[in-house]
C-alpha cells in the first residue's frame, strides 16, 4: 500500500457523535428512570402497609397514569419556556444585526482573534460570514448563546417521549399484579433487571462504563423503594 492510499484510507475515516440534542433522549432516559423508581417505590410502600392486591394495583396505576401526565406537562412548559427565552435571546441578537451591524462585526472578529486566529484572518472570515443575514444570526447565536436558532428540541417530543418511557417504566413492576401476583418478590425482581438494563442502556449515551451506569440505577432504585417499603411497614398504613 502506498503512502498515498494509506492517507486516502485514513482521511475516509469518521467518528460519529451522540445525538444529545434532539429534544427526545433525556425525556425518554429520565422518564423512564423516573417511572420505574417512582411506581417501584410507590407499590413497595403500599405493599408494605397493605397484602391486598387490589390496593397495590390501583395505586400503581394511578402512580403510572398520573406520573406519566405529570412528567408530560413538565416535559413540555419547560422545553417551551426554554425555547421561548431562547426566541427572545435571538431577537435581540438579530435587533442589534440591523441596526448595529459594524459592532457585531467587530464582535465576532474579537471572539476570532480570542481564540487563537490571527487578526487579519479573523477580520477577513468574520466579514465574509456575515454577508449572509441569516447565516450571520446563526452564527451569533450559537457563538453567544450557544444554540442554532433553527435547531431548537420540539416541546411536544418531549412530552411525547416522557409520557411513553414514563409509563413503559412504571408499567414493569405493576404488571405482575395486574396478572395476578399478591407477593413484591416477582414485581422486585422485574424492578432489579429493569433498573440494571436502564441505567445500561442509557451509558450508551455517554462516557460511562455500562456496569457502572447499570449498578448506579440499580442501587438507588433499589434504595428509594426499600426507604418507601420501610415508611409503609412502620406505619401499616390501611389503604380502602
Amino acid at each position: 500500500m502506498t503512502e498515498t492510499t494509506r492517507d486516502t484510507d485514513s482521511a475516509e475515516i469518521h467518528h460519529e457523535h451522540r445525538d444529545v440534542a434532539g429534544g427526545w433522549l433525556r425525556p425518554t432516559v429520565f422518564g423512564m428512570m423516573d417511572g420505574l423508581v417512582s411506581n417501584f417505590a410507590l407499590i413497595a410502600g403500599v405493599a408494605g402497609a397493605s397484602a391486598d392486591r387490589t390496593a397495590v394495583s390501583l395505586a400503581g396505576l394511578a402512580g403510572l397514569v398520573g406520573g406519566a401526565f405529570s412528567m408530560a406537562t413538565g416535559e413540555y412548559v419547560s422545553v417551551a419556556s426554554q425555547n421561548e427565552s431562547t426566541a427572545a435571546e435571538v431577537a435581540v441578537e438579530r435587533h442589534e444585526l440591523d441596526v448595529n451591524a459594524s459592532a457585531e462585526l467587530a464582535e465576532l472578529t474579537e471572539l476570532y482573534v480570542s481564540r487563537g486566529v490571527d487578526r487579519p484572518l479573523a477580520e477577513q472570515v468574520a466579514e465574509q460570514l456575515s454577508r449572509d443575514p441569516d447565516q450571520a444570526l446563526k452564527i451569533h447565536a450559537l457563538e453567544e448563546l450557544g444554540v442554532d436558532p433553527h435547531s431548537l428540541p420540539s416541546p411536544w417530543t418531549a412530552a411525547f417521549s416522557s409520557l411513553c418511557a414514563f409509563a413503559f417504566g412504571a408499567l414493569i413492576p405493576l404488571l405482575p399484579f395486574l396478572c395476578g401476583v399478591s407477593g413484591l418478590w416477582l414485581p422486585s425482581l422485574l424492578a432489579v433487571v429493569a433498573l440494571f438494563t436502564a441505567g445500561a442502556v442509557a451509558a450508551r449515551w455517554t462516557s460511562r462504563n455500562l456496569l457502572f451506569s447499570g449498578t448506579r440505577q440499580l442501587v438507588l432504585g433499589v434504595v428509594a423503594a426499600a426507604v418507601t417499603y420501610g415508611v409503609g411497614t412502620l406505619f401499616h398504613a390501611t389503604v380502602g
